[in-house]
């Protein structure tokens, strides 16, 4: 039985600075993210990445979530792509929605 179940969260935008480049992450809420784990943790891929699809705004896309153990919980990449269509910059908060198929 394949279903979607879609999660709904704001958070600020934060920035991890590599040497080659800033990546720009949210980090989903711990309740969610625990939430997240317990009804698909066991269907993880490489480096414990969910896959989702994601709308900010008028914007959608496919990508993963992944666990960051010292938030405790999962982070969001936001593509450049994202941010400039929609006008994310980091610090900003924003409304997000995942879905995640079972």
């Amino acid at each position: 039985m394949n279903r979607e179940i879609t999660f709904k969260f704001e958070n600020k935008v934060w920035i991890y600075n590599t040497v080659k480049a800033a990546w720009h992450f949210i980090t989903l809420p711990k309740s969610l993210a625990q939430e997240i784990n317990d009804l698909f943790g066991d269907q993880t891929k490489g480096w414990g990445s969910i896959p989702v699809e994601v709308s900010v705004g008028e914007t959608k896309w496919l990508t993963s979530i992944f666990p960051d153990k010292k938030k405790k919980s999962y982070v969001l990449p936001l593509k450049a792509e994202v941010r400039k269509s929609e006008n994310i910059s980091e610090g900003k908060t924003v409304k997000v929605e995942i879905t995640i198929g079972m």
